[in-house]
């Protein structure tokens, strides 16, 4: 998730927004993001009901808890690249940047 704040400028470049998810409570989420100083974009919690947002996306574990992915979805709310990453793995915003540049 820092990275994804770091790459802000380029995400809003591509006039795109980021925004995180999780399965978390808002006030977990909260203590997270001051654990990190802060992220510069919001971070929604999918805490009830229990991860109904990411089931919808396929996104939600068996354990309960979210897969480390990357979505795309363009201005008409069509998905137009998803990378599900290895729960140890942190996502590269490049990759992401690299799409939304493919969509242009």
């Amino acid at each position: 998730m820092p990275a994804f704040n770091r790459a802000l400028p380029e995400f809003n470049r591509l006039n795109a927004q980021v925004l995180g998810i999780s399965v978390d409570s808002e006030p977990t989420n909260t203590a997270w993001m001051e654990s990190l100083g802060g992220l510069d974009y919001p971070l929604l919690s999918d805490f009830w009901p229990h991860g109904e947002v990411l089931k919808k996306y396929g996104l939600l574990r068996s354990e309960g808890y979210a897969e480390r992915a990357v979505i795309v979805i363009d201005k008409e709310g069509v998905i137009r690249y998803i990378d599900v990453h290895n729960i140890a793995e942190a996502p590269d915003p490049q990759e992401a940047i690299k799409a939304l540049e493919g969509l242009a």
